[in-house]
């Protein structure tokens, strides 16, 4: 309850106070921060997914900026030859504004990438975006089909019927690339599994399932019970280990991750940067209210 609450009050608190919390998830405020974050990570032979923080936006013309800014990024991250690729948010882009502005912004996007034949990830947000987000996904693949993926969330109820009705744009050469994660926007229960037990059900179902049909998934999950899962399909149905990764966070679970990674899997940290790092900061800790009371405890130790 204590955990909660604080982190109920945090988004109200100094940024500075907030900081000292997230400069360990967030691979900077610059985009030369988050490419020297990356190259680090590559060298511990770790595969990155660049994202810039912000969503939401309320005019066009800071989705055209936004763009604009993703164009830089690929061409700098290419330029340092990082070992990774890019993540955005539909909505960053105008998605709630004018949906086909919105779609012609990710489109040159994904050509940009395409054209250094890497990948951009299209971010799955709240449920009213699920539509959408999914149709802009198979639009993009016709046309890149080795060039873009999109994320999925266990914890709707809808998730797998979504998969197997993306296996009409499967094939072996260019499979459905799914990141696969429980999902952190606050749903009604009416669409989404509420229980921790039932959600890596699911999650562990969607993994099954994928790897049943040949497509590609992205393990994003720092619950240990779900890794075992996974660990244990991947040895039931012999998955070759170029046909899946795990996923995690910036800074997140680095003892899970270097466990996993000791295994011989693919791993891929998905590396947060931008001047918006605070809502996400504080959206983070509204997902894990835990994480609260351990800052509380090293701001108390650190005077």
């Amino acid at each position: 309850m204590f955990n909660k609450m604080i982190a109920a009050l945090l988004p109200y608190m100094p940024k500075k106070l907030v900081w000292i919390f997230s400069k360990e998830y967030i691979a900077g405020e610059t985009l030369a921060e988050a490419i020297a974050n990356a190259k680090k990570l590559n060298n511990e032979g770790i595969m990155t997914t660049l994202d810039v923080l912000g969503e939401f936006i309320t005019t066009l013309e800071e989705a055209e900026e936004n763009k604009q800014e993703y164009l830089e990024v690929i061409e700098e991250a290419e330029k340092a030859k990082i070992n990774g690729n890019y993540s955005l948010k539909p909505t960053f882009f105008g998605l709630l504004i004018d949906r086909e502005v919105a779609f012609q912004h990710i489109r040159e996007v994904v050509a940009k990438a395409a054209s250094y034949d890497n990948f951009v990830r299209i971010d799955m947000e709240d449920s009213p975006c699920t539509d959408m987000e999914i149709e802009m996904y198979r639009k993009l693949k016709e046309e890149f089909p080795a060039n873009v993926g999109l994320v999925v969330q266990s914890y709707l109820k809808r998730t797998h019927a979504d998969i197997e009705g993306l296996k009409d744009i499967h094939t072996e050469k260019n499979p459905v690339n799914l990141r696969v994660c429980k999902g952190i926007y606050v749903e009604p229960a009416e669409i989404a599994f509420k229980k921790y037990e039932e959600v890596n059900e699911h999650f562990l179902g969607d993994i099954e399932y994928m790897f049943q049909e040949g497509m590609y998934p992205g393990i994003a999950t720092h619950d240990k019970p779900v890794v075992e899962g996974a660990l244990s399909l991947i040895e039931k149905h012999k998955v070759s280990k170029e046909k899946y990764e795990f996923q995690m966070l910036y800074g997140v679970t680095p003892a899970l991750r270097k466990s996993i990674m000791d295994k011989g899997h693919r791993m891929r940290v998905y590396v947060p940067f931008g001047k918006q790092w605070f809502g996400y900061s504080t959206r983070r800790l509204k997902e894990n209210p835990k994480m609260a009371g351990v800052i509380i405890k090293a701001l108390f130790k650190k005077g």
